[in-house]
């Protein structure tokens, strides 16, 4: 098996490929076969889907992406969530519905990205699949990266679905005459060697043993059974754990190395295929079932149904889910009846890596620190921005995004920037996100910090309203009562200690979830503002008087929730503010062009 670096060098060379065969077809018309009928991205609600619609049509007009495919929006219907496997089967309905048999005969990729983004909320108000990369001029966003690593398959795929998630990124390489095809019967699946750790966080495969060697770039196996988030014991007893670049299993006693090759690794999930007759089974399940009260995964729910070694075991366990409703097991059983005796393909990507980038620390850590990741895909420290300082060290480079610095601004290492002003009396700490922000006062933003702001429309006003938290926080995190509050960690300080500094009363209206989530999120703290930049201002104040224990009162302001901001936000004058650096750095590019 080849060095770790031929490897990575190999990964960087396909990619580059990649990244000019997708280069090549935007703004143009694929040729029949060459790109994807239909590209769907799932939405929560109504007024997602309207600001990806709006984003979507942006791309097209200015020719970002290949025409000809047929790009939709599909929002998932009104009522309790319904988790990426309801989507899906709610994907398939629509295009039934707007295309009627002729949709068998497409070849369709379905990305999932319907979430409101509580782990990395700089992508909660525009989506996860229009997160920003640091390369790319203009830059690319996970749609163009998404299209241009899957754009090898649309040639060597009968019409199916091929089911994908819009925040993680996954490179690979396959010897010169191998290649991904995805034809045959039931469901298809890329496999990724993976460290037992981060089988734990994902699907695992257990590979047939007979049909594979765990050598060469690629192999076309089948998979006895899925494993879903399982836990080492699981993995080690059902015959999950291989040794790299040799096909031994390992007994459960695990002879355990420190080099990369002959250390122990599991094959786990990422994106996968069915083909339409799958499909149209799936779809006639859905129509029989009704309305769906119980969020269903596409992975856990759909895969683990699957292989001879499936049983139902795991219908009843419910140990993942983050909310149990009454039918998920039942709907799960029916499910496994459905799809029992599907095969389950597996396309094992010896040479591939996955990277997942759903989280403040993974998009800090994989956009500035991770050399791989950056190698491999060419990511730059300055992307289309217009930036003449010097952004963090280089031992650890900060990352600037569409965004317009003025010298004199200091950016810390590790940091982030994007589609943000930034003045020339600004120091930007190290491991911090600035996002959609105007910063045009002297301020020293603290190192951790995460600062994104909106334009919101309230009483058909446009007001605006930025959000600051600790990129370590966890939004996520909700108690049931008010007299639990004091748990909740902003900035690392108890919330009852800052809410007491910014004179906010304890009461039932500080939160604005109905339904007993109180948290973060939920929390109405943050300022309504008329200006962007008085927005960061003043959310930049509250944190200051957390950080030096001195109060700040907000009486006086209208305060608002993440869960609200995102309610009001104005999709038009953020894309707008956005669009007025695009055009500033393109005017400026056009100019030193015409000067040299």
């Amino acid at each position: 098996m080849p060095a770790a670096g031929e490897r990575s060098a190999a990964r960087r060379e396909a990619t580059g490929r990649r990244l000019a065969r997708f280069a090549a077809l935007r703004g143009k018309a694929a040729r029949p076969g060459e790109f994807w009928d239909v590209v769907a991205v799932t939405a929560a609600d109504a007024e997602q889907a309207r600001a990806y619609r709006q984003q979507l049509a942006e791309k097209l007009s200015r020719k970002e992406l290949p025409l000809g495919a047929r790009y939709h929006v599909v929002v998932d219907p009104p009522g309790p969530k319904i988790g990426n496997g309801g989507s899906t089967l709610h994907v398939l309905r629509c295009l039934e519905d707007l295309y009627g048999d002729k949709w068998t005969s497409f070849i369709v990729l379905l990305i999932h990205s319907g979430g409101y983004s509580q782990r990395l909320p700089n992508a909660s108000a525009l989506g996860k699949i229009f997160t920003a990369l640091p390369f790319g001029d203009p830059v690319y966003q996970m749609l163009e990266l998404k299209l241009a690593m899957y754009i090898d398959f649309p040639s060597l795929m009968k019409p199916g679905i091929l089911i994908t998630c819009s925040d993680d990124i996954e490179l690979y390489s396959t010897g010169v005459t191998e290649a991904v095809t995805f034809d045959k019967p039931g469901f298809t699946a890329l496999a990724h060697p993976s460290d037992l750790a981060v089988g734990t966080t994902h699907g695992v495969f257990v590979l047939d043993p007979a049909g594979f060697s765990g050598k060469g770039g690629l192999e076309y196996t089948s998979c006895r059974r899925f494993l879903h988030k399982p836990d080492v014991e699981t993995m080690r007893q059902c015959g999950a754990v291989h040794v790299r670049g040799s096909c031994s299993q390992l007994s459960s006693s695990g002879d355990h190395s420190d080099s990369e090759v002959g250390s122990e690794c599991v094959y786990t999930d990422s994106i996968f295929y069915m083909d339409h007759s799958t499909a149209k089974q799936l779809l006639t399940f859905y129509k029989q079932v009704g309305p769906l009260c119980c969020e269903i995964d596409a992975y856990g729910d759909f895969l683990q149904a699957l292989g001879p070694g499936a049983t139902q075991d795991y219908a009843k366990n419910t140990s993942n889910v983050t909310k149990e409703e009454s039918r998920l097991v039942e709907v799960r059983q029916k499910l496994y009846s459905l799809l029992k005796g599907t095969a389950l393909n597996v396309i094992v990507l010896n040479n591939s890596k996955f990277y997942h980038i759903g989280t403040t620390q993974e998009y800090l850590f994989h956009f500035t620190s991770d050399s791989k990741l950056k190698f491999e895909l060419g990511l730059l420290s300055v992307a289309f921005s217009i930036f003449s300082g010097k952004a963090g060290t280089l031992e650890q480079p900060a990352s600037i995004i569409q965004s317009i610095l003025e010298p004199g601004c200091f950016v810390g290492p590790g940091s982030i920037v994007e589609y943000s002003r930034i003045g020339p009396e600004v120091s930007v700490g190290q491991n911090s996100i600035i996002s959609g922000s105007h910063i045009n006062f002297k301020v020293d933003i603290p190192s951790d910090c995460f600062l994104s702001s909106l334009s919101i429309k309230m009483n058909n006003q446009l007001k605006y309203v930025s959000m600051v938290f600790s990129v370590e926080d966890d939004l996520k995190k909700s108690v049931k009562l008010l007299s639990d509050i004091h748990s909740l960690r902003f900035f690392g300080v108890s919330l009852l200690e800052c809410l007491d500094l910014w004179g906010v009363k304890v009461s039932e209206q500080l939160f604005s979830s109905e339904n007993t989530q109180l948290g973060l999120w939920t929390a109405r703290i943050f300022p309504v503002c008329s200006t962007l930049s008085e927005s960061v201002r003043m959310s930049l104040k509250m944190l200051n008087s957390v950080q030096h224990m001195s109060a700040f009162k907000l009486n006086g302001f209208k305060l608002l929730s993440v869960e609200e901001m995102l309610t009001y936000k104005d999709v038009e004058d953020m894309l707008k503010f956005r669009n007025q650096i695009y055009d500033e750095i393109h005017l400026q590019r056009q100019k030193e062009k015409s000067d040299s």
